[in-house]
């Protein structure tokens, strides 16, 4: 794996040479002769500028090789060449995939990203490339007695691009008891692809502060200005559908909820009307401690339909998410039977335990079964799980 380079090439065959990525690219890495498109691996910085404004996809070729192939070598293609095997420690941090792999067993193995789903790009930058963000922006978003906070990271020039449901991965700074560097954290995308406003170049995280925790204390302690080096994107599963027919049912605790607000953002920037209805069952303690609570009392039932659940009311039952998910059958019911229905669950380990056995209930009471409808989501990239 150290002995490959990352290369950026462009494919000959799908190129209509319309000269986009070489007045796009910032670096002059891009040239042309009579025949091709090409990309100079000795200029070339992966900055991904030149990505979103190819109209037909060719840019997008990205090949670990043992040597860069030169540019003699691209002008004269008629096609790109077999792509080598790469090990998978290549396309992805072996931390970020180590720890995706765990999130996402109780989703049954693993499992496909919806058919709609936009195209995401993986681990483009990583330890010994980080992406350099600034904070601006770092409030508390729950007013309980839990200190968690939204924060927002700022990518100012740099281009990175991030697909609802990706994350991105961090790494304390310092040494750990043993003298060696933290270990990376991977932290949900809590934004919309466009930016935490739109058409800006940030996104945000939803970060609670952990008594003892390196990571999350270091992040809540961010001040405004201080920079932050990121790695990734990473995740090619946990995405949203790009169809405005999908039903997407999210069910989550507390920062589980990250990813579900960037889903929700996105429906109500680009598809406020669709015939789909987004569902959320989010769980807390209290409404005190629920991420987003205020937020949320201002999103139209027409957009998202919600079930807040409480597990430490005083004077009131303890009430978990599967509760309600029991209390809400005859709906739910009527969800399982639709052929467009996504569900998706993230928060801590053990919830989908409790969201299996609420959705096998429901299912057997409907006269349907849960296990085979969950195997047809699965197959078809429309169930996923992501608890850590």
């Amino acid at each position: 794996m150290n002995a490959l380079t990352k290369q950026h090439l462009i494919d000959p065959e799908v190129c209509i040479r319309c000269n986009t990525c070489e007045a796009t690219c910032p670096v002059d890495a891009i040239t042309h002769d009579d025949n091709n498109y090409v990309v100079d691996p000795g200029k070339c910085n992966f900055c991904m500028d030149c990505v979103a404004p190819c109209p037909t996809g060719s840019i997008d070729h990205w090949f670990h090789v043992p040597e860069p192939f030169p540019l003699a070598a691209q002008f004269s293609w008629m096609e790109l060449p077999p792509k080598p095997a790469e090990p998978l420690a290549s396309l992805m941090d072996n931390e970020a995939e180590a720890l995706l792999e765990a999130a996402h067993t109780g989703a049954g193995g693993r499992v496909l990203a919806p058919p709609s789903a936009a195209r995401p790009l993986v681990n483009i930058f990583n330890r010994t490339n980080p992406a350099r963000a600034t904070i601006t922006g770092n409030f508390r978003v729950a007013t309980g007695g839990s200190d968690t906070r939204h924060i927002i990271l700022d990518f100012g020039s740099r281009n990175f691009p991030v697909l609802e449901g990706q994350s991105i991965g961090l790494v304390p700074p310092g040494f750990d008891a043993a003298g060696k560097p933290h270990t990376m954290r991977l932290y949900s995308v809590a934004s919309p692809r466009d930016g935490e406003r739109p058409n800006t170049n940030n996104l945000a995280l939803t970060v609670k502060r952990v008594e003892g925790g390196v990571a999350s204390n270091w992040l809540c302690n961010l001040k405004m200005g201080e920079m932050v080096e990121v790695i990734g994107p990473f995740g090619s599963t946990f995405l949203m559908p790009d169809a405005p027919d999908a039903n997407i049912l999210m069910i989550c605790t507390g920062t589980g909820a990250a990813p579900f607000r960037g889903f929700t953002e996105r429906r109500r920037r680009t598809a406020p009307l669709a015939s789909g209805r987004l569902h959320l069952y989010f769980g807390a303690r209290t409404p005190e401690e629920l991420p987003y609570f205020g937020p949320l009392q201002k999103l139209p039932k027409t957009l998202l339909q919600q079930e807040l659940v409480y597990s430490r009311l005083p004077d009131a039952p303890r009430e978990y998410v599967q509760d309600r998910m029991r209390a809400r059958a005859a709906s739910l019911a009527a969800l399982l039977r639709s052929e467009t229905l996504h569900i998706y669950i993230c928060g801590l380990k053990g919830l989908e335990d409790g969201v299996e056995s609420a959705l096998t209930d429901i299912a057997m009471d409907a006269g349907l079964n849960w296990p085979d409808i969950r195997e047809t989501l699965r197959r078809s990239g429309r169930f996923h799980v992501e608890t850590y």
